[in-house]
């Protein structure tokens, strides 16, 4: 074979053999490879994501097992309305299909009711101002107690039958009662029916006796 018969790719047979060839075998390498990824990454393998709303979290975790997937607690929100402990949201959503063995993160609401500082509003607000900012940070108002002072100021909050000091926390949600004057005078000091009012019975009969003799 001449070096002129054997570059001529019309009429040389064995380059057409060993072109052919490596055709073959970079296909059969390229669908191998396609092949093992699809085996590893479990392609066109899909679980439907369950939706678990409003369950307890060992109900999930019992539902996601037998979908081949697990889950775990990320975060935590409050919504009084709904049982402490209960699942609110979870990613992936419901619906969504994702592979076996995937993770769902859950959000739930917590298990204890979360603790809020008292606006201060004793001894620096009118009644209506309390109660607008008391109602506006969460909290219920039961009735008013009155004592002697000045007309609708605010003396104080109660929680419980009692009286909070300035910057305490209390449960979110919490029935609080304001403290309010109802226009009565306070005593003042020096004030001689006030000294009368306190002056023990014992000692103004002691001095009618004394006048007696």
């Amino acid at each position: 074979m001449t070096i002129k018969e054997f570059f001529s790719f019309k009429q040389n047979k064995f380059f057409w053999i060993n072109l052919i060839a490596m055709v073959i075998v970079v296909a059969l390498v390229l669908f191998g490879v396609l092949k093992g990824l699809d085996i590893y990454t479990r392609h066109g393998e899909a679980v439907v994501v369950p939706n678990v709303k409003g369950m307890g979290v060992a109900e999930a975790e019992k539902m996601f097992r037998n979908q081949g997937l697990t889950c775990i607690v990320s975060d935590s929100s409050y919504v009084k309305n709904l049982p402490a402990g209960c699942i609110l949201e979870h990613n992936p959503a419901a619906g969504q299909k994702v592979k076996e063995g995937r993770t769902i993160y859950l959000t739930i609401n917590t298990l204890s009711t979360p603790l809020l500082v008292v606006p201060d509003v004793a001894d620096n607000s009118s009644m209506r101002q309390a109660q607008a900012r008391l109602l506006a940070a969460g909290f219920k108002l039961s009735e008013n107690e009155h004592i002697a002072g000045e007309k609708d100021w605010v003396y104080g909050v109660k929680y419980k039958g009692r009286t909070l000091t300035n910057g305490e926390k209390v449960p979110v949600g919490a029935t609080l009662t304001l403290i309010v004057g109802d226009g009565g005078e306070l005593p003042q000091e020096g004030d001689s029916t006030a000294v009368e009012a306190t002056t023990p019975t014992s000692s103004k009969d002691s001095a009618a006796d004394e006048s007696w003799f």
